[in-house]
């Protein structure tokens, strides 16, 4: 199932919080070889961490995490101004109608309907939360991904060549592209609201201090 975790609630949850951690370390340091910071836990954790983002948490059977992405309003600090703003052409990306994923992380051992069900969360958060789009920072292998799962973003700028790309895109909200994603990742929209509504109700009201 799908948890939404906000940080300051992270340690309810400690077998989630760890394995997200250090799967992140497995996945971004071990086998992509980016350059990133593992502290003494073997957890790969950054500055962004610290803001009390929320997390779109996969949780398997035995409780243990399976996959996941973090979220922030670009209204605050994120990666997409921060770190990769000129890839959109110096123009920030700052709007409360516009939130930032990052950190998407599948555990070694997943299935890949998890992707599928990780990508629908995005879809329901904006929904759920009237947002326009989603923004994201990503490498070359995602989009073969994205567009397996059914959901591929509008492409604002790149650099680099071949596997080692990096591009900043947007989503649009889309309920076609909700219910193709759904579809393809076995998981009824349904179910999917069910998991939405039941960490924010019906009337979703975010706790980041978005500001224009």
């Amino acid at each position: 199932m799908l948890r939404y975790i906000y940080a300051d609630e992270l340690h309810k949850y400690p077998k989630l919080r760890e394995g997200m951690f250090c799967d992140r370390a497995e996945q971004f340091k071990t086998r992509l070889g980016w350059d990133v910071h593992i502290n003494e836990q073997g957890e790969e954790r950054d500055q962004y961490d610290d803001l009390n983002p929320l997390y779109v948490i996969w949780e398997e059977q035995d409780g243990s995490h399976g996959g996941s992405m973090r979220i922030l309003p670009t209204t605050g600090p994120v990666m997409v101004n921060d770190v990769f703003g000129h890839l959109t052409g110096g123009a920030p990306i700052c709007s409360p109608l516009i939130w930032e994923v990052t950190r998407f992380c599948l555990s070694r051992d997943a299935s890949p309907r998890i992707a599928g069900a990780i990508m629908l969360s995005g879809g329901e958060v904006m929904g759920g939360f009237g947002l326009t789009h989603i923004a994201g920072v990503f490498d070359a292998r995602m989009i073969r991904i994205y567009r397996l799962i059914g959901s591929s973003p509008e492409v604002l700028g790149s650099e680099g060549t071949g596997r080692d790309q990096i591009s900043v895109g947007l989503w649009p909200y889309s309920e076609a592209d909700c219910d193709r994603v759904a579809a393809r990742a076995g998981i009824p929209r349904e179910l999917s609201r069910l998991w939405f509504n039941t960490a924010f109700g019906k009337s979703a009201r975010p706790r980041f201090a978005l500001t224009a």
